[in-house]
């Protein structure tokens, strides 16, 4: 567990630097913006490492136990997660003009999505820590001016509908075989 809870401190520690009002003083430290790029990505990917091989040797903890018969909460949850994810990586679109970060709001959904269906100890430091962090940065972020110098366009919010929903069919029909976890869909 205690590598699990590590690589959340590495993921999470330059994606808060902001808020904390670090990130200028680093740039300025690591002398440009390209190397506080590398750090902050490499930083991050050990974190991910470290989430993968933590979550897989924690120990099962049963905390709660998830009703069973809602776990299909879970799959409307992830529907519209999976398409604001994929609109927050796409150029704009209504989507993504309507909701201040879209991707934030899709992370943060999965978060919670994964936590109706999980009670682990694990599942709820992963997953919790996500939700927790994407809400609050969504938060914050929610009185940002985004600048927009052009209108949406339709066919971003297609693209997006239809990666999205690809991209939650693949996941929910491999999930098994990708995480070790199958779904039941009834």
């Amino acid at each position: 567990m205690l590598i699990l809870v590590l690589g959340l401190a590495l993921f999470f520690a330059p994606h808060l630097l902001r808020e904390l009002n670090l990130r200028d003083a680093l740039i300025g430290q690591l002398g440009s913006l390209g190397a506080y790029k590398a750090v902050y990505s490499l930083v991050s990917a050990a974190g991910i490492a470290l989430i993968v091989v933590g979550f897989s040797a924690s120990p099962f903890i049963m905390v709660f136990e998830p009703v069973y018969q809602y776990k299909y909460f879970s799959h409307i949850v992830m529907l519209p997660a999976s398409i604001l994810l994929i609109a927050g990586n796409l150029p704009l679109s209504n989507i993504r003009a309507n909701v201040r970060n879209p991707m934030l709001a899709g992370i943060a959904m999965w978060g919670l999505a994964h936590l109706w269906s999980n009670g682990d100890l694990a599942s709820i430091l992963l997953f919790g820590s996500f939700a927790l962090w994407a809400g609050t940065k969504f938060y914050r972020l929610r009185s940002s001016a985004a600048i927009i110098d052009r209108a949406p366009k339709l066919f971003w919010d297609i693209v997006a509908i239809i990666t999205g929903l690809s991209l939650y069919l693949g996941l929910s029909t491999y999930h098994g075989q990708l995480f070790g976890v199958g779904l039941n869909f009834v």
